[in-house]
């Protein structure tokens, strides 16, 4: 049990001397679509759909102040669109075809994936890309092909995944906080 709690620990000890420049520029990037009437779309599977619709709910709600609500929206959360896409396409067109359908200039794409290989995630930053998105991944191990395609990208360089997915929720926290901070003002 020890040993899990010092490796999390590890795993964000070594995100934090690296990786900060990156979320802070995920947060301006956010920021500003917000401030100029863009939305945030999130996906992610398993795990990482959670996180996303986590995010979503403290953007419309509120993370930790009183501040107007912003528009942001989880793809995995409409089960009639992700299994009609899934049976009728394939399910590597799940959050593409949300993309396409809601997605416009000016907003944003934050796709979470802790391998960076789900196809579905790739379809999607490639998409957004295609229609003029901004691409976040926050990912780990490698980054995958999924970093590729992303205009910023945070890695949590670890193989486990359950230490990426760790980092990732003190991440989005952290990037919840101080969007809420640059939009609610001081």
């Amino acid at each position: 049990m020890s040993r899990a709690f010092a490796e999390s620990i590890d795993s964000h000890r070594q995100f934090a001397s690296a990786g900060l420049p990156a979320v802070a520029q995920a947060i301006a990037v956010i920021v500003s679509a917000f401030n100029n009437g863009g939305k945030l779309l999130l996906c992610g599977n398993g795990g990482s759909a959670s996180d996303a619709q986590h995010v979503a709910a403290e953007l419309v709600g509120r993370f930790q102040r009183q501040r107007r609500a912003l528009p942001a929206l989880a793809l995995t959360v409409d089960t009639s669109v992700l299994t009609s896409v899934a049976n009728d396409t394939s399910y590597d067109d799940v959050f593409a075809r949300q993309v396409e359908a809601l997605g416009v200039r000016g907003d944003v794409l934050l796709a979470v994936s802790t391998s960076g290989r789900s196809t579905n995630i790739l379809r999607a930053m490639e998409t957004a890309r295609a229609m003029s998105l901004a691409t976040i991944a926050l990912t780990g191990r490698d980054g995958g092909l999924i970093a590729s395609v992303a205009d910023v990208h945070v890695n949590v360089a670890t193989e486990s995944v359950a230490r990426a997915q760790e980092v990732h929720r003190t991440i989005l926290h952290v990037m919840c906080e101080l969007i809420e901070t640059e939009v609610a003002g001081a």
